[in-house]
């Protein structure tokens, strides 16, 4: 099915878009400090067997990792969105082939066609 050009994204495909971006971007603010907040709080279970130096490691260990899964799973959503194949516009397709097919008589010469005929 063709789509005429007014049928492209509207802008209830741009605010997905929008929302997508905006959820993934809290995730990747929220999610790490929850991970750091969660360790130093011992949270989760065994964090209070580690020194603070361990829980330090383990919980921006985490966090970094936290962030690039958010990003990898954005990316993914990204790749997923459908494309949209770009059909010209068959008017014009028609007026470019029209005029290459026309004799370019009346075109001006060239100044290196002009020496040569001097």
């Amino acid at each position: 099915m063709l789509m005429k050009k007014s049928q492209h994204k509207g802008p209830k495909a741009t605010m997905s878009v929008i929302q997508k971006f905006f959820i993934a971007s809290m995730f990747m603010w929220a999610v790490p400090v929850a991970i750091l907040y969660g360790f130093n709080n011992n949270l989760f279970p065994g964090t209070d067997n580690l020194s603070p130096y361990s829980v330090t490691l383990v919980s921006g260990f985490l966090a970094v990792i936290s962030v690039n899964v958010v990003i990898a799973f954005y990316i993914y959503l990204a790749m997923r969105e459908p494309a949209e194949k770009h059909e010209p516009d068959p008017k014009f397709l028609a007026e470019a082939k029209a005029s290459m097919k026309q004799p370019t008589t009346d075109a001006p010469q060239s100044s290196d066609s002009q020496k040569k005929e001097q």
